[in-house]
C-alpha cells in the first residue's frame, strides 16, 4: 500500500555525534609537516597552508567571527563559544545540543558581512565556511584583511583549487580538519575528544543493507540540482547504505536533467530541508512534475529529509547519516503496515 503522507521533519534530525563534545585528551595533528612540527613543540608560532593561503597565527585567536553554520558550530563544539564574536550567514537554526552554548553570541547579519561590518567587530580571525565568502563583495579579501591585522580560516572542506578541495570528502578528511581547527584555536584535546566521539557515533551506525538508489534533491525546480559524487552528500549516502544516482559525477553537487532522474528511478529521494528550498516545496514540485509524479518514490512518499546545516561538512555529518538510516528504517516500517 502507498506510504502515508507524513515524512520526518528536519528539527528531529538525531544528532548522537554532537551532544557531549565540549571536552577531550589526546595530541594534534595538522594539515602540514611544518604545522605538525610547530604544534608538537609549541603550538605557536602556527603556519598553515589553507586552501592555498598562507596563515600564520602567534597565538591562539580569541575574537572570532564566523560565517555560516558549519564554522559556528564546530566553534560550539570545541567549547570556544566565549571566543565568537559573532555569527553571520547561517544556514538554519542550531541543534538543541549546542543551541545553550550560542544563546549570549550575537547574530551579525543574515548574509556574508561587508568588509566594513567586519572589520568594526575588531576581529582577529575570520572563521569562514566557504571561500566565497572572503571576497571584495564580501567580508573582504583575505590578503587585505591579513594587512590590517586580521588572519581568516576557510573550513578546508570548502576549498575549490586542485590540491586542496577533498577529492573525495571523506569522514577521515572532516574529522582531519576538527583536529586542525584544534591546533588553529589552541584546544588539541578538545578536538582529539570530538574525533573520537564522533567517530564511536560513525562506528556504531549500521548502515541501511537493502541496496537502495537515492537521489540527493538540493535546489531547482526547472533544473534539479543534486548531490554528486565527491562531496558531503555522497559521503553521507554511502554511509547510510544508498546508492547515489549521480555518484559517477566528479563533483560535490551538480545540476541534473528531470529526464535523466526519471531513467534512473531512484527507490528513495533526499530532500534538503532549507528555508529558501523547503523539503515540502521540492515534495510539491515532484508531484506537480508530471514526469516525476509517477515515479514509486514520489507516489509512495519515499523521502528522507535533512536540514541544510547538517548537508555540508561538519560535527552534525555523522548525526545525519544516522538519522538518514533511522529514516529509511521508518519507512520500511510505513510500507509494512
Amino acid at each position: 500500500m502507498p506510504i502515508s503522507r507524513r515524512h520526518p521533519i528536519a528539527a528531529a534530525i538525531a544528532l548522537p555525534a554532537v551532544a557531549l563534545l565540549l571536552a577531550g585528551c589526546a595530541s594534534p595533528t595538522a594539515a602540514s609537516p611544518e604545522a605538525s612540527s610547530d604544534t608538537a613543540s609549541s603550538g605557536y608560532p602556527l603556519t598553515i597552508d589553507n586552501c592555498g593561503t598562507e596563515v600564520t597565527l602567534d597565538a591562539a585567536p580569541e575574537r572570532v567571527l564566523t560565517v555560516k553554520s558549519s564554522t559556528l558550530e564546530l566553534m560550539l563544539a570545541l567549547g570556544l563559544a566565549d571566543r565568537v564574536i559573532g555569527s553571520a550567514f547561517s544556514d538554519g537554526p542550531l541543534p538543541e545540543e549546542l543551541a545553550d552554548a550560542a544563546s549570549d553570541i550575537e547574530v551579525v547579519s543574515d548574509k556574508v558581512p561587508s568588509q566594513e561590518a567586519t572589520l568594526a567587530l575588531e576581529p582577529d580571525l575570520v572563521f569562514a565556511g566557504w571561500e566565497s565568502n572572503l571576497s571584495a563583495e564580501g567580508a573582504g579579501e583575505r590578503a587585505d584583511l591579513a594587512k590590517l591585522g586580521v588572519n581568516s580560516y576557510v573550513a578546508p572542506a570548502a576549498c575549490k583549487e586542485a590540491g586542496y578541495m577533498p577529492d573525495p570528502l571523506t569522514f577521515d578528511e572532516v574529522f582531519r580538519e576538527f583536529t586542525e581547527a584544534g591546533d588553529v584555536f589552541g584546544v588539541p584535546d578538545a578536538a582529539a575528544d570530538l574525533v573520537a566521539e564522533q567517530q564511536a557515533d560513525l562506528d556504531a551506525i549500521a548502515p541501511n543493507d537493502e541496496g537502495l538508489t537515492a537521489l540527493w534533491y538540493s535546489s531547482g525546480d526547472e533544473t534539479p540540482y543534486v548531490g554528486a559524487g565527491i562531496g558531503a552528500p555522497q559521503m553521507i549516502m554511502a554511509a547510510a547504505g544508498l546508492d547515489n544516482i549521480a555518484k559517477d559525477v566528479h563533483d560535490t553537487w551538480t545540476s541534473m536533467s528531470w529526464e535523466a532522474i526519471v531513467d534512473a528511478n531512484p527507490d528513495v529521494i533526499v530532500l534538503v530541508d532549507a528555508a529558501w528550498n523547503t523539503a515540502d516545496q521540492k515534495i510539491a514540485q515532484l508531484e506537480a512534475n508530471p514526469a516525476t509524479a509517477a515515479l514509486p518514490a514520489v507516489q509512495q512518499q519515499r523521502y528522507v529529509v535533512l536540514d541544510f546545516p547538517s548537508t555540508e561538512a561538519g560535527v552534525r555529518n555523522v548525526g545525519a547519516v544516522a538519522s538518514t538510516v533511522d529514516q529509511l528504517a521508518a519507512l520500511d516500517g510505513q510500507a509494512s503496515e
